[in-house]
């Protein structure tokens, strides 16, 4: 049954979508299913997909935006995307269920994964949560492309980063700009390797990771 939910909508999604795809095409060239974990309102879900048409795209979030989510999947003609599958990274009983599900009836795990926007909304002890995930999911030399700002070795990287730390803590002091190093230190003790960083626009970064070998 076809959603009819108003669609949701984010400007920085709009703002950032070109140039993050252009990254995603190259580093994703040759996988064949990929996993967004935070998908969102479903903007870059489906700008994603339908600019990857060889590659299955999976959207997963907590169930409170599976609606808006829908809602953009209804508005586009896309064979290669999956509706959102509940995924709290958090909750370990979730990564079981999304490792064998990509909406295409076939079981098996993913190749591919992405996500924006979400280690500095989410509290640290959920970004180890995300990355362990990640690590027990992801096969054998696939790729986790992570994008946001970060701040490089501890330090930011523009008095407007600095700026939106300090509006992220006034939130929550749970939330915040992450320390690539942290991240990357983490990134290694769950079998993911940094091989690439690359500068995007408005001070944010993609940090590319590939899944070692056991």
């Amino acid at each position: 049954m076809r959603s009819f939910s108003r669609k949701p909508f984010s400007q920085a999604c709009e703002n950032n979508k070109q140039a993050i795809l252009a990254i995603l095409r190259r580093r994703f060239h040759g996988l064949s299913k990929i996993l967004e974990i935070g998908s969102g309102t479903g903007q870059h879900a489906v700008f994603f997909a339908g600019g990857m048409p060889a590659l299955f795209w999976q959207t997963s979030d907590q169930m409170i935006y599976h609606p808006g989510i829908n809602a953009w999947i209804d508005s586009v003609n896309l064979i290669n995307i999956g509706r959102p599958v509940e995924l709290d990274v958090t909750q370990k009983d979730h990564w079981p269920d999304i490792a064998h599900t990509n909406q295409t009836g076939r079981q098996s795990g993913f190749d591919g994964v992405f996500s924006a926007n979400t280690a500095h909304i989410m509290p640290w002890t959920a970004v180890i949560d995300m990355f362990e995930g990640i690590g027990r999911l992801l096969q054998e030399n696939g790729c986790f492309l992570l994008y946001g700002p970060f701040n490089r070795e501890g330090e930011f990287t523009s008095r407007s980063n600095a700026r939106f730390h300090q509006s992220l803590i006034n939130q929550d002091r749970a939330m915040g700009i992450r320390d690539d190093r942290a991240v990357c230190k983490l990134a290694a003790e769950n079998a993911l390797d940094i091989i690439d960083d690359v500068a995007m626009p408005a001070n944010n970064r993609i940090l590319v990771f590939r899944r070692i070998p056991d």
